[in-house]
């Protein structure tokens, strides 16, 4: 199985509880959330994507092949309404973790998790440290669910890729970096923070028959030709497929996500991540030379 830990203000669109939170203090807001404890959350930025997840079914035996782990900053009493919530949108999730204002990140071990998802930089930066596929989101309400199958979108380098290129990029410019990947384009790049949930997908799509997946992955990179080959080459060593691969030379990734129809993209440069994240929703990966 793959297992997600998310927070519940990805999850669910806590915008307005939140708010209470940051003007009016704690109290205010184990209030509010004690008084609207009946009242359904509506889906937050992360529901589609953890929605599609949960309905992926072991094509032989039926069984569920995702499971979704609820990790909260908030506490039991608070974390009753998350529950209801839960319950009313009939998502399949049993487990969860309330820390009670503590760290969520110090329990993804114990969870076994494979990607962490959350609206707080903190947990984030902590679990990418601790060597978890993390990523930031930034909170708003659902997109509307157009089908059922799940297009999770990366970015190369600093994402699937370690910033060993981009390191070079950012210190000696772009013809430093040119000459870098044709030097080494048969020496595959070293494993980023999500090479291992990318192996993950990729191990799940080869379960069903070729063509019925109901998980679609996609490579958007600012790379473009001649250092795509080094990309291609080390998913290949990797042994890894990638269903679409896109070579943007620099353009801008936002349309392209929308073409792709991505259910989330990773991405470390906030610059792509302002604009993905206006039509898909966006996790920030806070690793690598540009997030130093």
């Amino acid at each position: 199985m793959l297992t997600l830990a998310i927070s519940s203000r990805t999850l669910f669109d806590l915008n307005d509880s939140h708010q209470i939170y940051l003007d009016q203090g704690i109290e205010a807001y184990r209030s509010h959330q004690l008084a609207h404890e009946d009242k359904p959350l509506e889906p937050g930025v992360a529901f589609p994507l953890v929605n599609k997840l949960l309905n992926i079914k072991h094509p032989e035996t039926g069984d569920s092949m995702v499971e979704v782990v609820l990790v909260s900053r908030n506490n039991g009493d608070t974390g009753l309404r998350i529950f209801n919530s839960i319950e009313h949108h009939s998502l399949d999730i049993s487990r969860a973790v309330f820390t009670n204002g503590g760290s969520p990140y110090d329990y993804l071990s114990a969870l076994g998790v494979e990607l962490f998802l959350s609206a707080h930089h903190a947990d984030v930066i902590g679990a990418i440290n601790a060597g978890y596929a993390a990523a930031h989101l930034m909170t708003r309400k659902a997109a509307i669910q157009m089908d059922d199958q799940v297009r999770v979108a990366f970015d190369g380098d600093a994402v699937l890729f370690s910033d060993e290129s981009e390191q070079i990029y950012q210190s000696d410019g772009l013809e430093a970096f040119r000459r870098n990947e044709h030097d080494l384009r048969n020496e595959p790049l070293n494993p980023g923070p999500f090479s291992a949930f990318l192996k993950k997908l990729h191990d799940l799509q080869n379960m069903f028959a070729p063509g019925e997946s109901p998980i679609r992955t996609a490579l958007v990179t600012a790379r473009s030709a001649p250092s795509h080959k080094r990309v291609i080459l080390t998913l290949r060593d990797w042994g890894i497929r990638i269903d679409e691969a896109l070579f943007l030379g620099g353009q801008d990734k936002a349309k392209f996500l929308q073409s792709f129809k991505a259910d989330i993209f990773f991405e470390d440069q906030l610059t792509y991540v302002k604009t993905a994240s206006e039509h898909t929703a966006t996790g920030h990966v806070p690793y690598g030379v540009t997030n130093q």
